[in-house]
């Protein structure tokens, strides 16, 4: 897609700071992807200071895979200290289908925050959506209804920017649609690949404001990099090790090569 090495160039160049309240599970690796990428992570959970790291952030991931009642309060005060400052969020709804709670705690955040971005499977989007599906655990489960239709709907219910990932990435708004058909199976083997995708499009939109191009680009690296990490493992172990190594490595030739995104 034109612009995805100008926009990962612009990353390494400036360094944004990438603020995230996330998942127990997969904030280390959250936080190495950053770094992979060239960005600046920093996970503040603590409602004490989430405010004030937020301000200084250019982007705030906030991540409710492994959620309570505390995490919730923190991510609203850093997202409403976002909003003042006109700094992007990516909602990550981890779980959204799953249990009440996650559910009831995922419609605060969008009701109370402006949300830049809403990440998530296809299950968990159509959840939001206001379709009649569950989601298994963290797992997507089959949705009857077209994605793409789902996610212009909530996409245009929120004013959002709305990605659905799975084995075709879709990233919707009210102007644009693109689908991002980058990855690798690989890539579904091991644990926190999509706390991992937030947290690149996280960098990405800290540097472009047009945030379904930055999406999809962030995507479309992801998926890039998993792919040829695949070619380079023998398992889930290190896959994820090279992984890091081929996002960190995406030169201009590869993404031109290998990207495949296309805008509806």
């Amino acid at each position: 897609m034109e612009g995805t090495v100008e926009l990962l160039n612009k990353i390494k160049e400036t360094k944004p700071l990438v603020h995230h309240i996330t998942n127990w599970v997969t904030i280390y690796d959250c936080a190495n992807i950053v770094r992979a990428v060239g960005a600046l992570p920093v996970m503040a959970h603590a409602k004490e200071e989430s405010g004030d790291m937020a301000k200084i952030a250019s982007a705030l991931v906030l991540n409710i895979g492994t959620l309570t009642n505390e995490l919730i309060e923190s991510m609203k005060i850093a997202g409403k200290a976002a909003n003042e400052k006109g700094i992007p969020i990516v909602l990550d709804a981890v779980g959204v289908g799953a249990t009440k709670m996650r559910d009831d705690k995922a419609a605060e955040l969008l009701n109370e925050l402006k949300i830049s971005i809403i990440k998530g499977n296809a299950s968990e989007i159509a959840k939001l959506a206001g379709e009649d599906v569950k989601t298994k655990g963290v797992e997507a489960t089959e949705v009857e209804a077209n994605l793409i239709d789902v996610a212009k709907k909530l996409a245009n219910e929120k004013d959002a920017t709305v990605v659905i990932t799975g084995k075709e990435d879709i990233v919707a708004n009210k102007e644009s649609v693109y689908t991002i058909k980058n990855g690798h199976e690989m890539m579904g083997s091991i644990v926190g690949t999509g706390c991992m995708a937030a947290s690149v499009i996280g960098a990405f939109i800290a540097v472009e404001e047009d945030y379904a191009k930055a999406a999809a680009a962030a995507l479309a690296c992801f998926g890039i990099a998993g792919e040829m990490a695949s070619k380079r493992a023998s398992g889930p172990g290190t896959f994820k090790e090279y992984f890091y190594d081929e996002i960190h490595n995406l030169d201009e030739m590869t993404i031109k090569d290998m990207g495949n995104v296309e805008k509806k």
